[in-house]
């Protein structure tokens, strides 16, 4: 019923910087807080960006000053905005909105940083 689909993952040299998407469907878009997360192979999956249904905003430490999360309510999508990559940011990134007691995940889209 909730479909989440990221877009604009890919290979960036680090100290550069990419773009992510995560357009949603299914859902009252505008009542939930979105949440970024990575994963890479061995580790857990961890929150780097969410935000809330008023547009507040928070980060992990690792990626603060880095990163900046935003959303349009209007085209249901939330953004990543990812500068000063590092390889260390390299990852599978995921948008995730809870409903109804329910996590719902999108696909995932990869990110490289080369050094």
């Amino acid at each position: 019923q909730v479909h989440l689909v990221e877009s604009g993952g890919g290979l960036v040299q680090a100290g550069g910087s990419l773009r992510l998407s995560c357009r949603a469907s299914g859902v009252n878009f505008k009542l939930h807080p979105v949440d970024w997360y990575r994963q890479v192979p061995g580790s857990q999956r961890e929150m780097v960006a969410t935000i809330d249904s008023s547009g507040r905003a928070d980060y992990a430490e690792s990626v603060k000053g880095r990163f900046a999360i935003s959303r349009d309510n209007v085209w249901t999508t939330s953004h990543l905005q990812m500068n000063s990559l590092k390889v260390d940011d390299t990852g599978v990134y995921y948008c995730h909105i809870k409903r109804a007691g329910y996590d719902f995940w999108g696909r995932g889209t990869q990110v490289t940083v080369s050094s």
